[in-house]
């Protein structure tokens, strides 16, 4: 059987980028990136109808990740000449996941295995998911944590778990230890909000003297904090976390459908701390790109980096070695986070189109099965993508990623990790709209007054337009 694996890439075009699954907006889409979707994906639906008519199973998986698309096109091809299945691999652009599924849900030739990001996107796609409590796959998850039910049919299964945090550069810090006055003589000192901005203030107030002793060339304690479409999601998603997880900790809950913004206090100052000891002025920040805080952190020009364990394809072989990449909780000042670990869970849920046919769903279990049991599948998420996964059979795969090393010594240390509750957001109409409130504060041209407004009147709006 001839091979066919097709390599989309559904925008204008893709850097190699750090704009992992787990922190793009999904369905955060425009008219222009829909225009792109439709003519590209109309060749992935010939692929994939010329596979159908070979009388075989075949898999079309549309994938959420971007920067895994490579890694998933190799996957594709090993799998095809060992088994002689076709597997289409269709990659998502940053940002376009939700509005490109609904586009290839609606063709004759849909997706077989596609994504979502957790209940909010499951309740979207519930009446195309197979129930997979029966599938090998399932049976090898560590715990039911992983996975997305509608009573109790399984219906999304997590592949990959990711961290983020406030990644560090370790000789850069363990320098500024040495200088006269420093705030702090080790960074095990820094495990709490105050003690984070007193070390991010002193590094920007002393640039110079730390680069004339040294030899840096630091332009900032922080990457840029950029909200354009690549990074934005960086603080209207997963800094947001922060606030919503303990407001839900403290009332013992997973969800709501109204938030009450107890901790946007916490929210300001972290924003503030990021944006006034950046690598630039709040006021560029709009033109700034996730490639530019990527680039910042990688050649030594900031100390702080705030991102995840999937942003070390991004940063690792330039000026900052392996062994200097350290990860931070994000303490925003709330009463006992020196006990506090990084933020960790997943928005990366695989789902089976019951829809399709029992001929390529049988087609889709088989290679769900070989990827993660196989040696080639177990290597390339471990070792080329740098997953941690939730399955038993990747006890001897572990990714060698210093800032998944990083999680796991505060787990051992007994730390707390952050849940991700940014999955419970209302909409993404509600993110984009916090993002441009975020934007206007740092910009001067609106007050943290219209960002409170953004986040709990926004989302209350919003939970009550997705589920009237």
């Amino acid at each position: 059987m001839k091979r066919k694996v097709l390599s989309v890439m559904l925008a204008t075009a893709m850097t190699a980028t750090l704009f992992a699954g787990c922190g793009s907006d999904a369905s955060n889409a425009d008219s222009a990136n829909s225009a792109d979707a439709t003519a590209s994906t109309t060749e992935a639906g010939d692929v994939k109808t010329d596979a159908a008519a070979s009388g075989s199973g075949s898999v079309y998986y549309l994938n959420f990740k971007p920067e895994q698309d490579q890694q998933w096109q190799d996957l594709a091809a090993k799998y095809t000449a060992e088994t002689g299945t076709e597997v289409t691999v269709i990659t998502a652009a940053d940002g376009t996941y939700e509005q490109t599924l609904k586009s290839e849900m609606a063709k004759s030739e849909a997706p077989t295995l596609f994504q979502v990001n957790g209940p909010v996107g499951l309740a979207n796609w519930k009446d195309y998911c197979m129930d997979l409590s029966g599938s090998e796959l399932y049976s090898h998850l560590t715990s039911d944590d992983f996975v997305l039910k509608d009573g109790n049919a399984v219906q999304g299964i997590a592949y990959v778990i990711e961290t983020y945090g406030i990644i560090y550069n370790k000789t850069i810090l363990n320098d500024y230890c040495t200088m006269d006055n420093a705030v702090i003589s080790s960074v095990d000192e820094i495990n709490n909000f105050a003690t984070l901005k007193a070390v991010a203030d002193d590094i920007q107030s002393r640039l110079d003297e730390i680069n004339d002793k040294f030899g840096y060339d630091l332009q900032g304690a922080f990457t840029s904090a950029g909200m354009d479409g690549s990074s934005d999601w960086r603080f209207k998603t997963h800094l947001a976390n922060l606030p919503i997880y303990y407001e839900y900790k403290d009332k013992g809950i997973n969800s709501t459908d109204a938030i009450e913004g107890t901790y946007l206090d916490n929210y300001k100052q972290i924003w503030d701390l990021y944006l006034n000891n950046s690598t630039c002025e709040p006021s560029m920040i709009s033109s700034k790109t996730g490639d530019d805080a990527a680039s910042e952190f990688s050649l030594g020009e900031a100390v702080f980096y705030q991102n995840g364990t999937w942003a070390y394809n991004d940063i690792k072989d330039n000026e900052v070695a392996e062994e200097d990449m350290g990860m931070l909780p994000i303490y925003i000042g709330v009463d006992g986070e020196e006990n506090q670990g990084l933020c960790t869970g997943s928005e990366n849920y695989w789902c089976v189109n019951k829809n399709a046919s029992e001929e390529d769903i049988q087609a889709t279990l088989d290679f769900m099965k070989w990827v993660v049991e196989s040696d080639e599948g177990r290597d390339m998420l471990a070792n080329q993508m740098g997953f941690v996964t939730p399955f038993t059979t990747f006890a001897d795969y572990l990714p060698d990623n210093p800032l998944v090393k990083a999680n796991a010594e505060y787990t051992e240390a007994g730390k707390t990790p952050v849940s991700w509750n940014f999955t419970t957001m209302p909409s993404e109409n509600w993110k984009n709209n916090l993002g441009g409130a975020l934007l206007n504060y740092a910009q001067g041209t609106g007050t943290w007054d219209s960002v409170q407004t953004a986040f709990v009147d926004g989302w209350a709006e919003e939970y009550a337009a997705a589920n009237e």
